[in-house]
């Protein structure tokens, strides 16, 4: 338009360039304004503002927002706090809730429970201001839904409500104000609702829109496949949980959880998937638990204290010839008997009793025609009734009395375990030895043979990645030679290219003693299933876990749980194939059907068929390990 100055000239009336620009930029044709929404062209929108947030809150916690189906804005916006302006009114607030706690206390009301949770929040937040390991800020968060009809949109405020809801977050419409709250999610970084929330820096770093509740690779800029198994589904994101020991600082793993929470069933599947990819696995099972697993893929399985099971002491170590130039297998296998011996009668020799064993020893070996010589080696072992002929023909007193005290053995009621040669030859991609069967005067040193035939597999000179499973390890924990395995494997088992997987029940007695404190420090991989009331204190001290945290393994279901490696936790459900469920599953509902007549005998074996006594290998399904090679154990 045109107009006179006061000079009487006519000039143009130019605008300002900010007007221009906004003029340029790109808006809706028209906006009609409701109390509780906004008609936008042809869409309808209702903004909210969340005035209510959870106590704790993990990685990626807005994520369930952020990938919401239907179109929904979500705003962030953010104002930092001065220091000492955040310290002043941290003092504030927490003299307000302390005169209050006193006002409430005089008058004999009962404390709010929300006033104590806030009074606990701010004193932390003022701590760690203090202590500058963060700052406050000023947040806002609001959240805008768009759908094409009012009935549309208000089925969607009502899924974005019950999404909000299962995330603790408390919302609000913007009643009134719906044009400002629309404009407070639009990207122009305008807060005109101005309600917001105090945060500190690990909530806000967690609040940010590329942090995710999945495990982070070890390098982020490789696009490549991640390597490992598959654990299961994230519990905060849906993603999959692919995880590989292999790449951890020790292959170790223990995995907690009370009983019937499904740590068996996961450690199955890890075992399962674990062969997949040409890992050795040898099982100390104490229960009869992996029977059925072993008869499925194809794997050797040992009963000792079945009948007709044996594990000669005498074996020497397969391909014991080829490591001749730097370790006598020969001598070594001696001095193992001298412990085997000992543990066997129950106590310690005199030292004349020694010195006969020792020559029986070598006697035992010599009649089968195993000398020094590395080509002898190969040779069939001798076994406990050899040692006691060797014993007597000595002609002394002092071998006499110990072949006497090892009669019982060889030819008494407790001979089945020692009269002969070993029946499953303990090779192949899977191993199970089975101690359930084992009676009590025997459960000692036929956990011994177990031990010592694993550490002999581990240490040998073949490299190869082995995993040694060990089931109930409680159970273990209280011999005195398992104890001390455990502890050798935890310590030493990376040295070898092994991982140690110890699985247990008995929580509160495992974290109360030095050896299983142990065992937990040298796990890279920390698996916490549900766990039991009496126990979630010492689990909570024990791996630094949050209220949450906690909280989560309270209740978690079956086959859900936590994932500690290292910095990184991620809650997860374990998942399998009707295929695998069928294999790994402990459930008597579910094997009850396998039963003639519905009768089912925990004593019994339950696998489609036994295992081959001599060659421990049964049948191989289309589903499994139908290209591993028995001998090497390895993918072809």
């Amino acid at each position: 338009m045109r107009r006179k100055n006061g000079a009487g000239k006519r000039q143009t009336d130019v605008q300002p360039e900010p007007v221009r620009a906004l003029d340029a930029m790109p808006a809706p044709e028209s906006v009609q304004v409701a109390p509780r929404h906004l008609r936008i062209c042809d869409m309808f929108a209702a903004s909210f503002a969340v005035t209510g947030f959870p106590s704790e809150v993990g990685a990626g916690w807005l994520e369930p927002l952020l990938t919401y189906p239907g179109r929904l804005d979500v705003s962030v916006h953010i104002e930092p706090i001065e220091t000492q302006v955040a310290a002043e009114r941290l003092r504030r607030q927490r003299a307000r809730f302390e005169s209050g706690r006193r006002a409430d206390f005089e008058k004999g009301r009962l404390a709010d429970p929300y006033a104590e949770a806030a009074a606990e929040d701010a004193t932390e937040l003022a701590y760690r201001l203090a202590r500058g390991e963060g700052r406050l800020f000023r947040v806002g968060l609001y959240l805008t839904v768009y759908a094409g009809t009012e009935k549309a949109l208000a089925e969607q405020v009502s899924a974005v409500r019950s999404l909000a809801a299962g995330l603790l977050l408390q919302m609000q419409p913007t009643s009134f104000r719906a044009l400002a709250g629309w404009t407070s999610c639009l990207p122009l970084g305008v807060d005109a609702i101005k309600l917001r929330r105090t945060f500190d820096t690990a909530s806000l770093a967690s609040a940010f829109p590329f942090t995710s509740p999945d495990l982070s690779p070890a390098d982020p800029t490789d696009t490549s496949a991640p390597d490992g198994i598959l654990y299961g589904v994230n519990a905060a994101s849906s993603g999959l949980v692919i995880y590989d020991r292999w790449a951890q600082d020790n292959y170790n793993s223990i995995v907690l959880a009370r009983s019937g929470a499904g740590k068996s069933f996961f450690s199955k599947l890890e075992i399962l998937r674990s062969l997949y990819r040409g890992v050795q696995v040898l099982i100390v099972d104490p229960e009869n638990e992996y029977e059925r697993l072993a008869a499925s893929v194809g794997g050797a399985y040992l009963d000792l204290g079945a009948d007709g099971v044996r594990l000669n002491p005498f074996d020497l170590p397969e391909g014991a010839q080829k490591s001749a130039g730097k370790t006598n297998a020969l001598l070594r296998r001696a001095l193992f008997l001298h412990t085997f011996i000992c543990v066997l009668l129950g106590e310690q020799l005199a030292p004349t009793e020694r010195a006969a064993l020792d020559r029986a020893v070598l006697a035992a070996y010599a009649a089968v025609g195993i000398t020094a010589d590395p080509r002898t080696w190969k040779r069939t072992a001798p076994i406990l009734s050899d040692l006691t002929d060797a014993l007597r023909t000595q002609g002394t007193q002092e071998a006499a009395n110990l072949a006497a005290r090892l009669e019982p053995f060889t030819t008494g009621s407790w001979a089945g375990l020692f009269d002969g040669p070993t029946t499953t030859a303990p090779s192949g991609h899977l191993q199970v030895f089975c101690l359930r069967h084992l009676p009590d005067e025997l459960k000692t040193v036929g956990t011994l043979l177990v031990l010592d035939t694993v550490w002999r597999q581990v240490t040998s000179i073949q490299r190869r990645r082995r995993l040694v499973v060990v089931d109930e390890a409680w159970l273990l924990m209280r011999e005195p030679e398992g104890a001390r395995f455990l502890l050798r494997m935890a310590k030493a088992a990376r040295k070898w290219w092994a991982g140690l997987a110890v699985i247990t029940q008995d929580t509160a007695d495992v974290l109360a003693t030095d050896l299983g404190r142990a065992v937990v420090a040298n796990a890279s991989t920390q698996i916490l299933l549900r766990q039991a009331p009496q126990a979630l204190d010492a689990v909570a001290d024990a791996f630094h876990l949050s209220a949450g945290e906690r909280d989560f393994l309270a209740t978690a279901p079956v086959g859900t749980g936590l994932l500690a490696a290292g910095e990184q936790r991620v809650a997860f459900t374990a998942v399998a194939s009707d295929t695998e469920y069928a294999v790994a599953t402990t459930n008597p509902a579910d094997l009850v059907d396998e039963e003639p007549d519905g009768y089912f005998d925990p004593d019994q074996d339950h696998a489609p068929e036994h295992a081959d006594s001599a060659t421990g290998q049964g049948p191989i399904p289309a589903f499994s390990t139908a290209d591993l090679d028995d001998s090497e154990g390895v993918l072809l």
